[in-house]
């Protein structure tokens, strides 16, 4: 860390503690050439990957659209708000984990139906059919028989 005060890159941490508002973390250095102190702050910087979609365009990650695929599988259906923001936190948190620059929207489909399919079985089975893009009632079938496996 650079000193403020005379630009000398030699600095000491003397003193590191929790942020008041427990979000970063607050440092007091001291700067070994002219011996003057001061304060950094740390924080973690976290950032979403982009999308990469089946043509090969690439979109911001986009918490808003989660919610949309949820609410629309969801139509009528007797899942409670907290269940549906729990889940989607899930799959942020995951996507977040994976420390990737990029992912796939077939990734993020997937995690969906994951989790939909712990909601919810019918909204799997909407979200299934429109995201797998079902051709006959075989597709239906195979999706409700995976569906009822644990």
């Amino acid at each position: 860390m650079r000193c403020p005060f005379c630009g000398a890159v030699d600095t000491q941490v003397v003193e590191t503690r929790l942020s008041e508002d427990s979000v970063s973390i607050r440092r007091r250095r001291r700067c070994n050439a002219c011996d003057k102190r001061f304060t950094t702050f740390e924080t973690a910087e976290v950032r979403s990957p982009a999308v990469v979609k089946q043509s090969g365009e690439r979109q911001e990650f986009n918490r808003d659209k989660l919610r949309e695929g949820f609410r629309r599988a969801l139509h009528k259906r007797p899942v409670p708000t907290e269940l549906v923001d729990q889940a989607i936190d899930r799959i942020v948190h995951k996507v977040l984990a994976l420390g990737e620059r990029e992912i796939s929207s077939r990734m993020i489909g997937e995690l969906v139906m994951n989790e939909l399919k712990r909601l919810d079985k019918v909204a799997y089975i909407r979200f299934a059919s429109v995201y797998r893009a079902f051709q006959d009632i075989e597709d239906f079938r195979d999706a409700i028989r995976d569906a009822e496996k644990p």
